[in-house]
Formats: structure tokens, C-alpha cells, sequence
């Protein structure tokens, strides 16, 4: 793998002092909840502005948002903006744009941050347009960090590194905006851990009028039905994981992956690779172009590991991989490899597990 750095200079003229310095996330609800991808930037968010010595700001915009601060508090929002409308959910593009590019307009945050959702890759690039910003997508991780222009000598303090795969995934690219604020970004569920900065923490909400920022033409979109087809499968939150990849031989031996968790109390899943092979479902896929995962354990069967797959589960607790390769990538970051055919190895783990079970 490679690294590269990216900088994007669009304004030469560009005063940061005109700008606070406060952090935002857009935060996506449904059915009364907050979607995890909304937490876990909270989270990271909050890391972010506890580095630049700044307050944490969230935007909500739905209906029925009675005691939705319960759910954005404790993850250290130190300010919610809050515009409670019936006209406001389920989501549709020119209300929430308009919305937010009014309060980003007024407030000059210094960073945005949205999930990279269907909702999220609707408004972020709305938004960025509006604002002319730049606007990195799928980002995997999010860094605080300084940067010198080799050309001017200028040096720029406390810039986002904007950090996600370029190029098919064979670089790692760090990309920057020094001169045009907000940075905003978008990032991909899942990438960043959701973790509560304090139950008992308490931010302000600021209510917003509706009516003062949005005219009739603004609802000109109306959803008159909405489908929404659950997931047959919850990897997201699965402990465990058993995943297979083309190396795995076809759809009857991914029929061993299933007894193996189901035994284990598990998931399956698998690469992109099992996924164009017909081996799985898309809603299964784990990786750069699927989902991603940190389980307490991960079981790779027939994995090779390319860097795209890695992106979407190297930070499980515990990595095991079974292969036939000893030289296969995913074994560089496995915890423990067993060299093999996984058609005698998969019978032999769930007989020793059922038996140590009793």
C-alpha cells in the first residue's frame, strides 16, 4: 500500500479569523432514533474538537423530536441545533439543504461532518456547492494535523486530514483544505467507533423556526409512499463473523461457514470477490465497497485479503484467517493463521467447539 497527499488550495485569499472554530455533524434520524453513522461522528467529533479546543455542534432536523437530546447528549454535543417540523420526515433533498446551509452559513464552523448514507451523499455535496468548499467522501479516518506549503512556505496549523482509499484502494489518500472553510467530509458507517463521552452530559438546543427559513416551494417534493426493506442480516452489530471469500470454492462449501456460525452465534459474511461469485448476498459484503465491521472475532475462510476487503474489518478484536496460502495478505494482520483446506479445518472447529461446549 501507498501513501499520497493531497492539499487543495481555492482560496488564495482566505481569512481564517473570520471563522469559529466549532465542529458540526449532520445527525440523520429514523423512526425516533439516531442512526449509529451519526454517533459514531459524534464520538469522533468530539476527539476532534477536544484537539482543537472548540465545541461540539450537532444539526437535527425531523419530526417528533421530543427528548431526542437524550440520545445526542452523552456523546458530548455541546450545542444542538434542533428544527422540529412534520414536513421535515422522512427526509427529502431541498428542505434539509436549505436548512443546513443556512445555519452552516451563519454559524462558519470550521468542520462538517455528514455519514456517508444515501442521505448523506444526497445534501453533503448540496452543501459544499453552496458553501464552495471542497468535500472529501468516504473518508476512513479523521486526523488533526498541521501542513506547509513546499511552494509558498506558509504554514497552515490544525488542518482535518481527510483520510480514505484512492485509486481502486492501492493508496491511502490524505487530503487536505487549508485555505476554504468548512472542511467537510463524509464517512462511511461503522469506520469510527460509537462510544458515550458522559451519560449525565448537558448541551444547549437552539430551536430553530422553520417557517423563517424555508417558503412552501422548498416542500415542492413530497414522498407519498415509502418501502423500506429491512436487512436479513446484522453484521454491523455481530460479535462474530465468519467470512469467506472466492478462495472458499462455491456456494456448498459457504454451506460449513454457515454451521460454523451458527454454532458460534455468529454472522456470515464475506469479500466483494464471493459477492460477484454469487457465493453471498451484496447486503453481506464487507469491505471498501460493502460494509464495515469490528466484531469481537473475525474468522476469514478463503479470504486472500486485498487491501479493499482489510479497509472493512481490521480493526476486529481478534482476526482468524483460514487459508491455503501462506503467503495470502489477510495473514499479515491475522492474530492467528491455520495453513489449510478449510473443508477439513471447518468440520474439525465445529466438533471440537460442540464438544468443549458441554
Amino acid at each position: 500500500m501507498r501513501f499520497a497527499n493531497f492539499s487543495f488550495s481555492l482560496s488564495p485569499n482566505f481569512d481564517v479569523k473570520k471563522f469559529m472554530k466549532n465542529l458540526f455533524v449532520y445527525c440523520e434520524i429514523e423512526d425516533g432514533i439516531v442512526a449509529d453513522v451519526s454517533l459514531e461522528l459524534l464520538s469522533k467529533g468530539k476527539k476532534l474538537a477536544t484537539i482543537l479546543n472548540c465545541k461540539l455542534e450537532a444539526i437535527l432536523l425531523g419530526a417528533n423530536l421530543s427528548g431526542i437530546e437524550k440520545q445526542i447528549f452523552p456523546y458530548g454535543v455541546d450545542i444542538l441545533h434542533l428544527a422540529e417540523d412534520k414536513r421535515l420526515s422522512p427526509y427529502t433533498t431541498l428542505p434539509h439543504a436549505k436548512l443546513v446551509i443556512d445555519i452552516l452559513e451563519k454559524e462558519k464552523p470550521q468542520i462538517v461532518l455528514f455519514g456517508a448514507t444515501s442521505v448523506g451523499r444526497d445534501i453533503a455535496p448540496r452543501v459544499a456547492s453552496a458553501l464552495k468548499c471542497g468535500l472529501t467522501a468516504d473518508c476512513t479516518s479523521l486526523e488533526i494535523g498541521d501542513h506547509t506549503d513546499s511552494k509558498t512556505n506558509i504554514e497552515y496549523k490544525n488542518l482535518l486530514y481527510q483520510i480514505r482509499p484512492a485509486f481502486g484502494g492501492n493508496i491511502i489518500a490524505t487530503i487536505i483544505n487549508p485555505e476554504r472553510h468548512p472542511q467537510m467530509a463524509t464517512v462511511r458507517e461503522g469506520v469510527m467507533k460509537k462510544e458515550i463521552f458522559s451519560q449525565s452530559y448537558l448541551g444547549e438546543i437552539r430551536h430553530l423556526d422553520v417557517d423563517s427559513y424555508l417558503c412552501e416551494t422548498d416542500f415542492v417534493v413530497q414522498v407519498i409512499e415509502r418501502h423500506i426493506e429491512k436487512s436479513k442480516v446484522n453484521l454491523k452489530n455481530a460479535p462474530i463473523i465468519v467470512a469467506g471469500g472466492y478462495g472458499v470454492g462455491g456456494k456448498d462449501n459457504f454451506k460449513l461457514l454457515y454451521e460454523l456460525a451458527d454454532v458460534l452465534g455468529g454472522e456470515v459474511g464475506g469479500s466483494r470477490a464471493a459477492v460477484d461469485a454469487g457465493y453471498l448476498e451484496h447486503e453481506q459484503q464487507i469491505g471498501q465497497t460493502g460494509i464495515t465491521v469490528r466484531p469481537k472475532l473475525y474468522i476469514a475462510c478463503g479470504i486472500s485479503g486485498a487491501v479493499q476487503h482489510r479497509a472493512g474489518m481490521q480493526e476486529s478484536a481478534m482476526i482468524i484467517s483460514i487459508n491455503n496460502d501462506k503467503n495470502a495478505p489477510i495473514n499479515q494482520i491475522a492474530d492467528y493463521t491455520i495453513i489449510g483446506d478449510l473443508t477439513e479445518i471447518i468440520p474439525k472447529m465445529i466438533h471440537f467447539y460442540k464438544k468443549n461446549s458441554k
